[in-house]
């Protein structure tokens, strides 16, 4: 899944070691291996274990992380690659506790995940025969010793030790490893162990390029003031000419080189430079830049990354009402729009570059400019990236550390030290990276500035202990990462945990849900048992987390569960819900804001209206207070399995109710009606964009069965990237005697005749309004090329839901529709490697709408 332009290098030969074999140690029989992967999934390639994610199968799977496994190859080394006089092989990822021998003799102890582990094995390569073998130490009972040299349990509210036979143990802490693995409250708990990125072996002679920077020391409308870095090795010392070139661009400048590594700096200027935008603020103008290093007028070694120019600043101003907390990308305040991300997969080796790519598009699809990368999953592969450069979806990457407090001995330090300076070096290139993020929670969790405060934490230590384990946060997070970020991606922005207040050093610095500084978990509504509306009332400069649960639809519930299973509280459902009691939650707020589900697959149905209601009011809520609030990410965007939780498209990339209220409630400029004072309505029009417009708001009372009641128009003008109250009026005014059980106000903001944003407001909560059955119609409609479908009704037909035989999206769905009106809709299938969504076949269509899950 990498992209060649970020990796080639002119004198480098590569060759991926494949043709692995795997078994339990103390087993005889080797089993075929699939490299990259781990121990679950070449176990069930292998028809050893049944399907992980299916039934409970989970529980019966966690023998495997209590052994040690062995994997091996047998291979040889091509003649152009043996030719080099320099050998290396790179292990670009090892799950997690692994000892590595070439021919017999031991190369690596490997103790991270997350980091790259090079070997010089120029003097043990032979050209045929080489016997490499990896030997991974079962996590759980190498880190069972961590735990007693520690001598008490660190917190670790996600690690499901009870799941996993090891009682109340808490080790996911000890491991630089993906804290997803031990259980989440959305995720199972498989404690991988694996080759889970590939194992290569580089030959290279005389010299090579092994990185370069692109340090953007000042980037504007007018100049691109550049440093380049380059990190080069060489064999013998000597003279070269560097070169240094992209569009527009050739720098090029004598160089000496000393034998071994090298460090050269370039400084470089481009003049009214392309930018690099954000979705929905310009193109993603990638540059390309390739550095040659020539001896003698030969070229001896060349290597090409690739970025886009950009500033990206985080604003953290004083006002009259706290601190600001936005980012500010080529001078323009961005409001940041979008979700948290999560590993797509509980096997990350699974994820394919296509599905990648169907959650990067449905980003952009959605409206959304940002994705936030959560700290208990993985860096991500370089796919991730590398699409959202292309796209222009910022990333606010968070270091892999989340909800725990961790170890602080020197060699778990050191190892954290190692990991963080290859991430940043790895990662800084990409134009997407916004914010490098210390961890997520722990700040909040611990509170070590406040006794009243935290999660109940610091209170189960004592005053030795609570001295060791704040020492050990101190020292990664306002230490040894900040530090790593300053030096290998100078000027790059650190917030050393989400949620904070401020980075103060005193009871200032946690945040609540009344913080007015920094970024806000607001999660009263859900843990809180508070109402929706509560959304309204408790904002915060930057909502970095918040989040309902839903379930996925019927077709996906039955690849976990068969037809037995299909209720609430059976043990399999119970089991896809990793939340205490996230089921009965859903329950709960359902019966205080919706109709009865007729059954169960209603009630799938019913959970996911909910859900997106609710997110929706919080969405919007946040948009009216802009510039306030400049920044919304819902949690979350994706599942790592098929399960009930609070992703906005399920395990298989379906998207849910909340997906399709995202790209209404995320639109660059959107209508948002706010009903929640009493007789009372008020439109809002919210700009993202950077240029102002002028057109008109519409409005208009219709009955449920499509009658004009009232209507009234009002001149207006949006200013650039601005959000304002245009209109209020009392509901009286509007209403009168009309039944308001059965009435709904459309408004509407028109330009030339084109509508640009539409929202319905309802008067009386949605379990109140008198719904009846409509007689649904769609017809297709040939265009050319393009096939669409129009959808009709006879009566007000609430949440629409279609869909499809083939996989794929519509234009819109789980929309309301009215008589008389025409909604039309497009099909569009899966990404492919080649194609974003594009237009194709949905096969056979089925319509409903909520009438058909309730009781009318």
């Amino acid at each position: 899944m990498k992209q060649e332009v970020l990796k080639q290098s002119i004198n480098e030969k590569k060759q991926l070691v494949s043709d692995w074999t795997f078994k339990q140690v103390g087993n005889e029989e080797w089993l075929p291996a699939k490299v990259p992967g781990c121990v679950h999934t070449d176990l069930l390639r292998d028809k050893k274990i049944k399907d992980p994610f299916h039934g409970k199968n989970e529980l019966d799977l966690q023998w495997i992380d209590k052994k040690d496994w062995e994997y091996e190859t047998v291979f040889d080394a091509s003649d152009e690659l043996f030719s080099c006089s320099k050998l290396e092989l790179v292990f670009h990822g090892l799950d997690t506790y692994a000892e590595v021998t070439l021919n017999g003799q031991m190369i690596v102890s490997a103790n991270n995940m997350f980091r790259t582990w090079k070997i010089d094995v120029t003097s043990l390569l032979q050209q045929e025969k080489n016997h490499l073998h990896v030997y991974f130490r079962s996590p759980i009972e190498e880190d069972l010793n961590n735990l007693s040299r520690q001598g008490y349990n660190l917190p670790a509210v996600n690690d499901h030790s009870q799941d996993g036979g090891v009682g109340d143990k808490n080790l996911s802490v000890f491991a630089r490893k993906a804290p997803y693995h031990y259980g989440w409250d959305w995720g199972p708990r498989f404690v991988t162990s694996g080759l889970w990125k590939e194992v290569e072996l580089i030959g290279w002679t005389e010299n090579r390029i092994t990185d370069v920077y692109i340090h953007q020391k000042n980037i504007s409308k007018e100049i691109a003031e550049l440093n380049a870095i380059l990190e080069v090795e060489a064999e013998n010392a000597g003279e070269a000419v560097l070169t240094l070139s992209t569009d527009n661009l050739r720098v090029k400048e004598n160089v000496y080189l000393k034998k071994g590594w090298n460090r050269i700096e370039v400084d470089a200027e481009i003049k009214e430079p392309k930018r690099w935008w954000p979705r929905g603020l310009g193109k993603q103008h990638l540059y390309t830049f390739t550095a040659t290093l020539k001896k003698e007028g030969e070229t001896v070694a060349e290597k090409s990354v690739r970025t886009g120019l950009r500033s990206i600043k985080l604003v953290r101003e004083k006002d009259d009402k706290g601190k600001s907390f936005y980012f500010e990308v080529n001078g323009f305040p961005l409001f940041a729009k979008g979700a948290n991300h999560i590993p797509n997969d509980s096997f990350v080796t699974e994820v394919t570059y296509e599905r990648y790519k169907h959650e990067i598009l449905s980003a952009v699809e959605s409206n959304m400019n940002m994705l936030r990368i959560w700290g208990g999953g993985i860096y991500e592969y370089d796919a991730f990236y590398e699409l959202c450069d292309e796209y222009g979806i910022l990333v606010w990457q968070d270091f892999m550390f989340a909800c725990s407090m961790y170890p602080g001995s020197e060699s778990f330090l050191q190892s954290v030290k190692a990991e963080a300076e290859e991430t940043v070096k790895k990662l800084r290139n990409y134009a997407s990276i916004a914010l490098w993020c210390g961890n997520n929670e722990i700040d909040t969790a611990w509170a070590e500035y406040d006794e009243q405060a935290g999660w109940g934490w610091k209170e189960q230590y004592s005053e030795e202990e609570r001295k060791e384990i704040g020492k050990a946060y101190d020292d990664i997070f306002h230490h040894i990462l900040p530090e790593a970020v300053e030096r290998f991606a100078p000027g790059g922005e650190y917030w050393p945990s989400s949620p904070l207040a401020d980075w103060t050093g005193d009871h200032n610095q946690h945040a609540s849900f009344t913080t007015t500084s920094g970024d806000i978990h607001y999660w009263d509504v859900w843990h809180g048992l508070k109402p929706f509306e509560d959304y309204n009332t408790n904002v915060g400069r930057f909502m970095s987390e918040y989040g309902f649960q839903s379930f996925p639809e019927y077709k996906t519930v039955k690849t976990y569960a068969e037809e037995a299973d299909m209720k609430l509280e059976s043990e399999v459902m119970l089991h896809h819900q990793k939340n205490d009691r996230g089921n009965y939650l859903i329950k709960e707020y359902m019966e205080k804001y919706l109709p009865k589900p007729k059954d169960f697959p209603s009630f799938l149905y019913l959970s996911q209206i909910l859900q997106a209601e609710g997110i929706k009011t919080a969405i919007e809520a946040h948009r009216r207070k802009k510039p306030y609030c400049m920044g919304t990410l819902y949690w979350q965007m994706n599942d790592c399995w098929p399960v009930a939780s609070w992703a906005s498209m399920d395990y298989y990339g379906r998207w849910k109710a909340l997906h399709y209220y995202v790209k209404k409630s995320f639109k660059d400029l959107m209508l948002s009606i706010d009903g929640t004072q009493k007789n009372k309505v008020e439109i809002h029009l919210i700009s993202d964009n950077q240029q102002s417009i002028e057109g008109n708001v519409h409005m208009k009372l219709v009955d449920f069965n499509g009658k004009l009641l009232e209507e009234a128009a009002y001149p207006v003008k949006v200013l650039a990237n601005s959000e304002e109250k245009v209109i209020s009026f009392s509901t009286k005014d509007w209403l009168r005697d009309f039944d308001t059980n059965e009435v709904v106000l459309v408004a509407e903001i028109q330009k030339d005749d084109r509508i640009i944003d539409r929202k319905q407001h309802y008067f009386v909560p949605l379990k109140e309004l008198k719904l009846q059955q409509p007689i649904i119609t769609i017809t297709e409609a040939v265009e050319g090329k393009e096939t669409t479908y129009l959808i009709e009704t006879d009566k007000l037909a609430k949440q629409v839901w279609l869909s499809s035989e083939e996989e794929g999206i519509f234009s819109d769905n789980y929309f309301d529709l009215l008589p008389g009106e025409v909604k039309r809709i497009s099909f569009l299938r899966k990404p492919t490697k080649e194609h974003g969504f594009s237009p194709g076949s949905p096969g056979k269509i089925e319509v409903k709408s909520m009438t058909d899950f309730i009781n009318v």
